[in-house]
Parts: C-alpha cells; structure tokens; sequence
C-alpha cells in the first residue's frame, strides 16, 4: 500500500491542531470533535501514522481542516505575513546600500556551496534522530563533541538497533559510504532558484516560483509545506493561499532552506534579499516560516558584503523579522545562550527545554539552532556545521544553513578543511534540472553571474 507522508488529511488535521495552539486560535472543540470520532495525534516523528483512517474520519479531518483555517489567529497582529505589514514592525529595517557592495568572488560564493553540502552531508545520517540518540551514537564512535563524520564503525550492535541511522541517507552519508555530494532537497532548492533567477531576474513573482517549481520539481522530492503547496497548486489554488489552504507546515523550516541564493546574490543589501526571499517564502509558508527565510536571507547577505563578522550578520538578519514575533524572541534567546555558555551542550539543553512545544522541523527552533551554533562557533567553519548538527532537530538543514553561513565568512575554497569537503569530490547528484554531477566551482561561476546580472 502506497501510504504517501505529510498528505494524510487525518495527520494533517493533528499538526493543524499544534499549529492553532501555537498562533492562539482557539480550537478546543474541534479537537474534542476529532477526539470523539475516534481521531488521533499527529505522528510525532515521521510523516504519516502508521494506520491509515477510514473514509468518513479522513472527510471529517477535510471538513475540520477547513474550520480550523477559517479561525482568526490573535498573533497575525505581531505576526503578519504581507510584506508591507512586516517591515512596519521592523523599526530598524536596513535602507538600500548607498552604493552597491562588489559582487562575492567565485571562490567565496564556492566556498559557501561547499559549506552547505557538508552541513547538509554532516546531518543527513542522524536527522529524524532524538537529540540522546545523536549523542550516543557519536560518543560510541568517540565523536564527541562532535567534530568529524557519523560513522558506524565501532559502534555497538545493541545501540545501532536502538538508533538506526536514516535508512535513506545512511548508505550515502555515513564517513565510510561518502562518495560525493547526494541528492537533498537542502541542496535542490538552491538549484532551483539558480534558474529562477535565470529565467526572471530578481523580480521575479511568486507566481514565477509556483510555475517553475511545476516545471523542474518533481512531487516526489517536495516534503511537508512544500508537498501541501504543490499538491495545492495541482488543485488551481493560485499563490498565496497555497500556503494557507491545509498546510499546517506553513511555519516550518522549508522557505529557510530556500534562502541562500536570495543573499548570496544581493551582497551588502539584507533589505534586498529579504525581499526575494519573502517573494520566494508565501507559496508556502507564512509569518514565522517566512520571517526564518527572511532572516537567513539577511545574514547571507549582510555576509556576502564581505564586511562583517558573524555576530553582525546575525543582528543584520534580525533587523527584518518583526520583533515581537516568537521567531524573533527565540532568536535573541538562543543568541544570548549562546554568548554566555562555554559548553554547547548545555546551550541545546536549554533550547529543546524552551521549544519542546514545537515539531523537530518548526522554524522557530531550528532558526534559534542556528544562530546559536554559529554564535558559539564564532566563525570557525568545523564547529560551526557540527554545533548546528549536534543540536538535534532537522539536523540536514540547520547543518547546510550554517554551512553556508561559515564557508561564505571563510571566503575560498582554501579556507575550508580538506577533511570536510575532498569527500565531496566536486560533485553533487540532483533530479533538477540539467544540475546532476554539477561541480560546486560551475555553481559558484553560475551564481555570480546572477549577481551582476543588471
């Protein structure tokens, strides 16, 4: 039986429900409804409940979804999603450059491609993982703190079956399987936007993401909000409902780890590429899932300037997200943790206590992940990928997402530990576009070019 993750209408209405309890909208009677009729929890985990619910509970969760969309959320004042409304809560958001920044060269633009394969490739064999699970299997392998490759040799039997490695990712990822760069949508979506600046320039419109997302993405390789926005898209909803229509994923990690090429090519203006990533974010996401990618935006480029350390990128970035907003907080907190704790660990203690409300893919404590991780890194590439990985929660992309961060700061190729990226070998596998084998140096040239583009 073909049970398809993260579109099941009786898992999406469980998400649906922490969703409201997040944003304030009060759904007590629905949920008592859904209880009544025998419905259950969201799976915590994994992308669809093991048991697939029957045709009048799967059309009641359709019929509930529907109601919980339509519930006034008190939060949309401090949390708004229109672009307008956002940047009228950001007093300080930054004002164009006076003159424009240079272009990053090829070989920092490389380095920031290759930062974010091996955060990505570093991440890949634990996500899904409990945070004790990461720290066991690691300590076994006497990787901890972390600080190279998972690998499984010399870890014990017993703990491998406690904790098994991602069955999809582990054949690829593991230090004695790497041989490149694998497919991972923390990887295609950059590609992606590669061509979409190709095909529209910078001013592009949502509705120029949605069509070549049709063109160029296969269903397959989309996954919680995107997954919802595609199929939402196939079903004639036009951008921006196609975020809000039964997508519980809207505040999600997804539009972050959409981010990267929006900064890279606007060097030196945060305004800018927060602009594009909004633009890029609405067809899937909104308010805290649009302020995460609006964030990373920022920092990229306030990085990409090539004037700035990382504290200041990441107080760059804050500087577009609406202050009050829980993604905003939780990042001032996770940078204040940050600052003032000399073991990383008890840092990640603290944010999974703070966050243990949220989903393992929530934007708000993944975006606090990283901007602690890259705090306490304080611009060392190695400590920067394995704080992000060995904080837990969606360990690919907040491990890419700082990646790209720390390889953009180093500058080249050069700076980056050969340990790190020689496995890479150049060389990246991906379903989109004519990208499969592409060479992490023809990505870079690529994507200069798009940032001198007039």
């Amino acid at each position: 039986m073909l049970r398809l993750t993260w579109v099941q209408p009786e898992d999406l209405l469980g998400h649906e429900l922490h969703q409201a309890a997040q944003d304030g909208r009060d759904a007590a009677s629905v949920a008592a409804r859904w209880r009544a009729a025998g419905g259950g929890q969201a799976p915590p985990r994994a992308g669809a409940s093991a048991v697939p619910a029957s045709p009048s509970l799967r059309r009641l969760a359709l019929d509930l979804l529907d109601e919980l969309d339509a519930l006034p959320a008190p939060s949309a004042d401090d949390e708004p999603t229109e672009l307008s409304l956002i940047r009228a809560r950001c007093p300080q958001w930054p004002a164009p450059p006076s003159t424009p920044a240079s272009p990053p060269a090829p070989a920092r633009l490389e380095a920031a491609w290759l930062g974010r394969a091996v955060g990505c490739l570093l991440g890949k064999p634990v996500e899904k993982l409990p945070l004790h699970g990461i720290r066991a299997l690691a300590r076994a392998a006497g990787n901890w703190p972390l600080d190279s490759w998972f690998t499984a040799r010399g870890v014990p039997r017993d703990l491998l079956d406690e904790h098994p490695w991602n069955r999809r990712s582990a054949p690829t990822s593991l230090a004695e399987n790497i041989d490149g760069m694998p497919e991972d949508d923390d990887l295609n979506y950059p590609l992606l936007n590669v061509l979409l600046l190709q095909r529209h320039g910078r001013d592009f419109s949502t509705a120029d993401v949605a069509r070549l997302w049709l063109d160029e993405l296969p269903a397959g390789r989309t996954f919680t909000a995107e997954r919802v926005a595609y199929g939402n898209l196939l079903a004639g909803v036009e951008p921006p409902d196609t975020a809000r229509r039964r997508n519980p994923f809207r505040e999600w990690i997804g539009a972050l780890i959409r981010a990267d090429v929006h900064g890279w090519t606007n060097p030196g203006d945060p305004a800018g590429a927060a602009g594009q990533a909004h633009r890029d974010a609405v067809l899937t996401h909104t308010a805290n899932g649009v302020y995460a990618a609006m964030f990373i935006a920022a920092v990229i480029a306030e990085a990409a300037g090539g004037a700035s350390d990382v504290h200041t990128c990441l107080r760059t970035g804050l500087t577009v997200v609406p202050p009050a907003s829980r993604l905003a907080r939780a990042v001032r907190h996770a940078v204040r943790l940050a600052r003032s704790a000399a073991d990383f660990d008890a840092v990640v203690d603290e944010l999974h206590a703070t966050h243990r409300g949220y989903h393992w893919v929530h934007a708000v404590p993944n975006t606090a992940l990283i901007a602690a991780a890259l705090t306490h890194a304080d611009g060392d590439f190695g400590a920067s990928v394995c704080r992000a990985v060995s904080g837990g929660l969606d360990t690919d992309s907040n491990g890419a997402t700082a990646g790209s961060v720390a390889g953009l700061l180093a500058g080249d190729p050069a700076a980056l530990p050969d340990r790190w990226t020689s496995p890479l070998k150049n060389r990246l596998a991906t379903s989109i576009g004519d990208f499969d084998g592409v060479g992490f140096d023809a990505l870079a040239h690529l994507t200069q070019r798009e940032t001198v583009r007039p």
